[in-house]
């Protein structure tokens, strides 16, 4: 075999698609290695941001060519004819990853060529093009450059025999792993106690990825100079550890997901309610008092900034520069570790709930959302507990075990409003949280009602019919009953739920005689008055 069919092998081997999950180690890295690391991460950000640059051009100079809008008048239904029309206009004004590949070569000379490898800036190349092709299909409106302020903190290999790469060593010579780049050795921490890890480091490694974190301060255990920690990302081929607890069952489940609730509702097994991640507790009183003080500590370092009444001046097209003193970065630094507190405890709470949900059963149905809909409408809840980010995480995990997650479309399905005892659709307010229909079904909660349509449609055919759900509603309204008188114990036992959950307060009533206590608060399902 020639060197040229070996390497062919080789290529082919890397780009066909396999499993592939992430195994992640930190680094140690002294204050002589982190300075170098800055310096190539700099070199990298300005390399980025000169791709953007020149990509953005031959965009605009794309969109503005006349063909472009002859090949959008193009209809819809002529796919071949548009993406003909769409692909000859890219190769002509170099608009395609292939033509940013070839202009970095160009553009990585000088100084930037001591610190970045062709092959990282290919990888850097293509980064660039994913985020300007976004913008190109209408699914982003601008690109993000990386100012000094913010950083670049990731940077990623293709493969790993040369530039930068993790090497472990053999268990004769001790078993240690190190990150190689550019001269640097950077050892990392195994904890071969760890399953995970060793499960990890047992299958080969694709390529790595660099990544810099901002730690709790200066002073932090592991961090540099600036305060950053450093770590690597193993790109592993195969699929993840699974622990022994973590079972997965068989049956059909089906699922609500609204703001800040979870109904589910297994074919076989108990149905649950409950708020989606319910021990979240921010401090946001904290919070609160440092982001006054950031705007204290801004307004004092920047008083030319605003005008005699505390507003801040108009510049026109001008760029305002800030002066940040080390008492205002210490004070960010610190609202920045809370919210990577709170970000770290809502990520663990969605892995636990995700493996809860499997243990149920692998086959997943659940209505298709726009969650970057429900940001406008629901910021703040969705801001806290992310049910985007749980169902990216629930689709992952369902596919590494084998599992299927269907996501039916709510328009033609509508289980919200549908009635499976006269199969009639009436439409409900977001208030009314109970389904209670003239043809007798009810007063059902209503996610729990949702989820219940949904664990028994046809994932083939996912459209609900009246004679499909007859079977099985005798013995699922039980357990949805049951399902939320759980609900309602845990709120008399102190936990605070939210009113889309279809419990209300009742006022409390006034005693009758001086020396009768006061009548407390009662949860009950909305609709119901508390007796005179």
């Amino acid at each position: 075999m020639t060197k040229r069919q070996a390497a062919n092998d080789h290529t082919q081997a890397i780009t066909t698609r396999t499993p592939t999950f992430l195994l992640e180690l930190p680094l140690v890295v002294n204050q002589g290695q982190a300075k170098r690391l800055r310096a190539h991460l700099e070199a990298a950000r300005q390399l980025y941001n000169a791709l953007l640059s020149l990509g953005q051009q031959r965009l605009h100079r794309m969109r503005a060519d006349p063909a472009w809008q002859e090949a959008r008048a193009l209809p819809r239904s002529h796919k071949a004819q548009r993406a003909v029309a769409f692909s000859a206009l890219r190769q002509a004004h170099g608009f395609t990853e292939a033509a940013l590949h070839q202009a970095v070569k160009g553009l990585r000379v000088g100084w930037i060529a001591e610190h970045i490898e062709a092959v990282l800036a290919q990888t850097l190349a293509s980064r660039a093009y994913r985020a300007l092709n976004r913008v190109c299909l209408g699914q982003a409106r601008r690109v993000r450059f990386k100012s000094r302020g913010r950083g670049f903190c990731s940077i990623e290999n293709k493969r790993n025999d040369t530039g930068l790469r993790f090497v472990l060593q053999p268990p004769e010579k001790g078993n240690a792993g190190f990150l190689l780049w550019n001269g640097d050795r950077l050892p990392a921490l195994i904890d071969w106690q760890d399953e995970v890890v060793c499960h990890g480091l047992r299958h080969r490694i694709k390529y790595a990825r660099l990544l810099r974190r901002p730690a709790s301060s200066k002073r932090a255990a592991g961090a540099d100079a600036e305060g950053n920690r450093y770590c690597v990302q193993l790109i592993l081929e195969g699929t993840p550890h699974r622990k022994a607890k973590h079972t997965v069952g068989q049956g059909i489940v089906g699922a609500d997901l609204g703001p800040s609730s979870l109904a589910l509702v297994p074919q076989e097994g108990e149905a649950s309610l409950e708020v989606l991640c319910a021990e979240l507790a921010p401090d946001e009183r904290a919070i609160r008092r440092l982001q006054r003080r950031m705007d204290r500590q801004r307004r004092a370092g920047n008083p030319e900034h605003y005008d005699e009444k505390g507003r801040i001046k108009k510049q026109g097209t001008k760029k305002l520069r800030w002066k940040q003193s080390k008492r205002s970065q210490a004070t960010r630094r610190r609202k920045a570790t809370k919210e990577r507190k709170l970000a770290a405890h809502r990520k663990s709470l969605h892995g636990r709930k995700v493996h809860e949900v499997l243990a149920m059963g692998k086959t997943i149905l659940i209505e298709k959302i726009s969650y970057k809909a429900w940001q406008k409408t629901y910021g703040k809840s969705v801001g806290l507990r992310a049910p985007g980010m749980f169902v990216t995480l629930l689709k992952r995990t369902v596919a590494s075990t084998g599992g299927t997650l269907v996501e039916v479309p709510t328009r033609t399905t509508a289980l919200s409003q549908w009635c499976h005892g006269c199969g009639t659709k009436v439409k409900k307010s977001l208030s009314e949280r109970w389904h209670h229909c003239a043809c007798g079904i009810g007063p059902i909660q209503r996610d729990l009602y949702s989820a219940f349509l949904a664990a028994y449609l046809d994932p083939a055919d996912p459209t609900p019919s009246c004679a499909r759900y007859q079977p099985y509603w005798e013995g699922a309204e039980a357990r949805l009953r049951a399902a939320h008188e759980c609900l309602i114990q845990r709120a008399k036992e102190g936990q605070d739920l939210p009113r889309s959950l279809g419990l209300t307060r009742a006022r409390a009533r006034l005693p009758k005689s001086p020396g009768e206590p006061p009548l407390e608060p009662v949860l009950l399902p909305q609709g119901e008055e508390l007796e005179a």
